[in-house]
């Protein structure tokens, strides 16, 4: 037993948030083509255009999409275990465990629809050795859980393909924060939608400012000046 934590006259280094990079708009479209007829091209896209986080999107089942509504609906998400000789996957509560809906624009959902189609014809084809007993929305060709690790890869590969070596996953949820403050969405819509704590915090990851964005308020107050002096 010691008297006091020597550790207690350290001095903490301040945290150092690491730089957003979110695709520009030809890059997205670039991206678009890449993952054409891909595998898990339905996954890149629907995360890309709902902002999910990717244990969210590998949990997602279907009793969560309704399609007559056009919500998804996220309380949970897809973790593996660690542990030894057990690496199965298990659901757990949402990273702030604050659950919420979400809208995404009609072509996720036609996307999804077309999709469910795809997996029931890879359960006609697996037939008894199809296990998808979870209802997972994005699974194998077996219906099992898909590795965040094979996932990651193929994302990988394609964004080397696409001269963007230093994109990652998460980049696609930065990218659709991004898409929303660019097209005119208040701070609280785009919080709600990526499931942060509060609006504050969302401005403090997204309050930059893009290129596009400065050169648009540019022209809205050169605007102004000119009907101004021409008054």
């Amino acid at each position: 037993m010691i008297r006091s934590n020597p550790t207690d006259a350290c001095i903490r280094p301040r945290g150092e948030r690491k730089p957003i990079r979110p695709l520009e708009d030809e890059e997205v479209g670039a991206f678009l083509r890449a993952i054409e007829g891909h595998r898990f091209a339905s996954l890149y896209l629907v995360d890309l255009f709902t902002r999910m986080r990717q244990g969210e999107i590998l949990g997602l089942t279907w009793d969560c999409v309704d399609f007559r509504r056009g919500t998804i609906f996220l309380y949970r998400q897809l973790q593996q275990r660690q542990t030894k000789g057990d690496f199965g996957y298990h659901f757990t509560s949402l990273k702030n465990g604050k659950s919420r809906t979400i809208t995404p624009a009609p072509t996720v959902m036609r996307v999804l629809q077309a999709h469910q189609k795809a997996q029931n014809e890879m359960r006609l084809r697996a037939g008894a050795a199809w296990h998808n007993d979870k209802e997972l929305v994005f699974t194998d060709e077996l219906g099992h859980p898909l590795s965040r690790r094979t996932v990651y890869k193929n994302f990988k590969q394609i964004a080397n393909q696409l001269d963007l070596p230093n994109l990652r996953f998460h980049d696609l949820r930065h990218t659709f924060a991004t898409i929303s403050f660019q097209s005119g969405d208040d701070p609280k819509t785009v919080q709600e939608n990526l499931g942060h704590h509060s609006a504050a915090f969302t401005l403090d990851v997204y309050g930059h400012v893009t290129d596009r964005m400065k050169r648009e308020s540019a022209e809205l107050m050169e605007r102004f000046i000119r009907s101004t002096i021409a008054r």
